[in-house]
């Protein structure tokens, strides 16, 4: 396997070619094969690598489990979270200590299949345009209509917000260059929109079936309660993606609308009351003029701080609006 960067030493150690990254909560009965799962996968892989399992708060004794695995497992790194915090900051934390030139996301409940992370690899390897590679559940062993036709909304109604276009964006299955996530921060439930969220820095998807598996031990994270966080997290990541530098646009456009608005209901009224003697001082048409122009008037005020928020980020000792990148990679000869 070809490398294109190398990964930033982060514990004093030699960079890695591949970091896999599994948030785990409360999955003790899950952890013994996955781990041995992950080992045989990536013994006949060919390259440098290693297992970060982030415990998320586990009740469960996942976290002493990892503990005692790791003791005779030398690429084991076990990270602990004091609580828990959610898949995706778990996620984040193993990005932040991983030393791997290439990032692998997968579950910790034994649904993807370890045995796809070499063949991924190569195929990542054979595409050097390419910057993610995300798995595609195409035979999802999950129920039908509380699982399967629920996230088949959501791919859908995400690819359309966020432009792009994948079939299973709730596969936890992926391969990220580390130059990809290099100026991304996932919380929240923003794990699932990293492909969304990398894209706006010119990161370039490709999606590929892997093979999905019944859950056979452990019970589902995953209810109702997420979905609407999921929901709540889309409506941000649309904000994010289409109004971050200008938010002026955003709040403006809005502000100016109900302004305008406003001022035409309240020059109607005054036509009347001057003109026409009319008495409008009770008129609940009054009291809609008066919030609207109000409204407006906050609103631009909103786009404003917002503009100003931008300036102070991206000017004089913020961050960049723009990012470089090297040059294009070529495929290996031969």
């Amino acid at each position: 396997m070809s490398t294109a960067t190398a990964a930033p030493d982060h514990n004093g150690s030699a960079p890695l070619d591949v970091s896999i990254v599994i948030p785990i909560y409360n999955e003790r009965e899950n952890l013994p094969e996955l781990v041995g799962q992950v080992e045989q996968a990536m013994a006949a892989a060919g390259v440098t690598w290693e297992l970060i399992c982030v415990d998320d708060g586990s009740r469960d004794g996942s976290d002493r489990l990892l503990a005692r695995l790791a003791e005779t497992r030398p690429w084991l790194k076990p990270l602990f979270l004091n609580r828990n915090y959610g898949q995706s900051t778990a996620m984040q934390a193993g990005f932040d200590a991983a030393r791997g030139v290439t990032l692998v996301t997968l579950d910790g409940d034994l649904q993807n299949d370890p045995a796809d992370i070499p063949r991924l690899l190569r195929e990542l390897d054979a595409h050097p345009e390419i910057d993610i590679l995300s798995g595609w559940r195409k035979e999802r062993q999950d129920k039908t209509w509380s699982r399967k036709i629920p996230s088949q909304i959501a791919n859908r109604l995400i690819s359309r917000v966020t432009g792009v276009k994948l079939h299973d964006y709730g596969c936890s299955l992926k391969l990220y260059r580390r130059e990809a996530l290099e100026h991304v921060k996932i919380y929240g439930e923003l794990h699932r929109f990293i492909p969304a969220l990398a894209g706006q820095f010119g990161a370039r998807v490709m999606e590929l079936p892997v093979n999905h598996r019944a859950r056979t031990r452990g019970q589902s994270k995953y209810g109702i309660d997420r979905t609407v966080r999921v929901l709540l997290d889309l409506l941000w990541v649309k904000f994010l993606l289409r109004f971050l530098h200008r938010p002026m646009h955003a709040f403006g456009g809005a502000g100016a609308a109900m302004l305008l608005a406003g001022f035409l209901i309240l020059s109607a009224l005054s036509f009347e009351k001057l003109f026409l003697g009319e008495h409008i001082g009770g008129r609940p048409l009054l009291l809609l003029g008066v919030m609207l122009s109000l409204m407006g008037v906050q609103f631009l005020g909103m786009g404003v701080i917002g503009e100003m928020l931008t300036r102070i980020y991206h000017e004089p000792g913020g961050g960049k609006q723009y990012i470089l990148r090297a040059a294009p990679r070529r495929k290996a000869e031969g």
